[in-house]
């Protein structure tokens, strides 16, 4: 089974969108039994919180079934629990640092560095560009996806 951790900053936004992204693309495929996916937040912020309104309104728009949960954050002992810890920017990895200050294995990539190209999706909190933030997400999705299968 592979284990699959998106992390963002608040655990409300990018990370939950991948999170349920990636889920569909897995259902799709028939694989659900070989994969686990969940997401989680650098920071402590949102904890508690379910996906912000506009992101459940975007997946809601592209198809893409979702379910209430609540925010929380990532912490030392995921480093083991998880195969891969997928983060959307820099600022995430400042904070996954001060957590989990050593990746000896190698488990943190940024989910765009899949597809070849190893930029950061910008928080759609603060953009409030929902859609751009979607479309990263799903490529880098895709692009995972396809790396692990």
């Amino acid at each position: 089974m592979t284990k699959i951790l998106f992390l963002c900053h608040g655990n409300i936004c990018r990370s939950p969108m991948a999170e349920f992204i990636l889920k569909d693309l897995v259902r799709h495929a028939g694989l659900e039994r070989r994969f686990e996916i969940a997401s989680a937040a650098t920071s402590r912020e949102e904890i508690g919180n379910d996906m912000y309104p506009p992101a459940k309104r975007c997946l809601r728009a592209h198809g893409v079934p979702f379910s209430p949960r609540a925010a929380r954050q990532v912490t030392p002992r995921d480093y083991d629990d998880w195969d891969l810890l997928i983060i959307m920017d820099d600022l995430n990895r400042r904070n996954l640092n001060r957590i989990i200050p050593d990746d000896p294995e190698g488990k943190v990539h940024t989910l765009l560095s899949y597809t070849g190209h190893d930029a950061v999706i910008p928080d759609p909190w603060y953009t409030d560009d929902f859609e751009s933030a979607y479309r990263d997400i799903l490529r880098g999705c895709k692009a995972l996806f396809e790396a692990v299968t």
